[in-house]
């Protein structure tokens, strides 16, 4: 597998197991599973993330409800065909169980891809600064995963000065947030959306080795090249 894309997506969550493991699909023979992880905030909230394994790695491990999974892999979306509409699906695709948890951190991510479209800058009503990115990330297959991130702050006022096409690295967190849809006056629904929650972001030209933080390395990421966004983590 190409090196470089071996590092631009590399995630690592920690937290107990709140579903049982059900059958998604079957690669080359291959079967995968889907089950959802609660991964607690240093704040005591938690993130419900969807989380994607091979058969190959639960084969010997006990993945049942109220079990902790220490997980490192890659944030993957695909296109799921859902009341007649194509939506883009978001995932925890796993590829290595580790029986403890190597950093403190429960919820790592770091990304580099391409801006795809304008980010979207805005305040709330209480001056809060957010932009919201979408980035691309290059597999080593000509395949990109398309991931929605949301920076906060000076890394919001950073974002929103990107274009098109712009290559950035982040590091943050991936974080699950419920909203309310109408699907019509007597339906709403409650809806889950995900998405990375940007602690650092870096814009830059060279793309083959970068670092933005501590967490890069611990994720196996070194060197370093880049314009780098002021630091705010919120």
């Amino acid at each position: 597998m190409n090196n470089l894309t071996e590092k631009n997506n590399k995630v690592f969550i920690s937290g107990e197991i709140i579903s049982e493991a059900e059958f998604s699909h079957e690669v080359y023979g291959e079967g995968f599973y889907e089950l959802s992880v609660l991964v607690k905030r240093l704040s005591g909230q938690g993130d419900i993330l969807p989380v994607t394994v091979s058969e190959r790695l639960i084969s010997d491990k006990n993945l049942k409800i109220g079990v902790t999974i220490n997980a490192f892999g890659q944030f993957r979306s695909y296109n799921k065909l859902v009341d007649g509409k194509s939506k883009l699906m978001l995932t925890v695709f796993v590829r290595e169980i580790l029986e403890t948890s190597p950093i403190k951190n429960p919820n790592s991510i770091v990304l580099s891809g391409y801006i795809c479209k304008l980010p979207v800058y805005r305040t709330t009503p209480f001056n809060r600064e957010i932009a919201d990115i979408l980035i691309a990330v290059n597999r080593s297959y000509n395949k990109s995963d398309y991931i929605p991130c949301i920076a906060w702050g000076r890394n919001a006022r950073f974002a929103k000065n990107l274009l098109v096409g712009d290559k950035i690295a982040i590091s943050g967190r991936i974080q699950s947030r419920e909203y309310q849809k109408r699907i019509s006056d007597d339906d709403i629904r409650i809806m889950t959306a995900y998405e990375v929650s940007i602690s650092k972001l870096a814009a830059f030209e060279n793309a083959e080795n970068f670092d933005i933080d501590e967490e890069f390395n611990l994720l196996g990421i070194s060197g370093a090249n880049g314009k780098y966004a002021e630091e705010r983590t919120e």
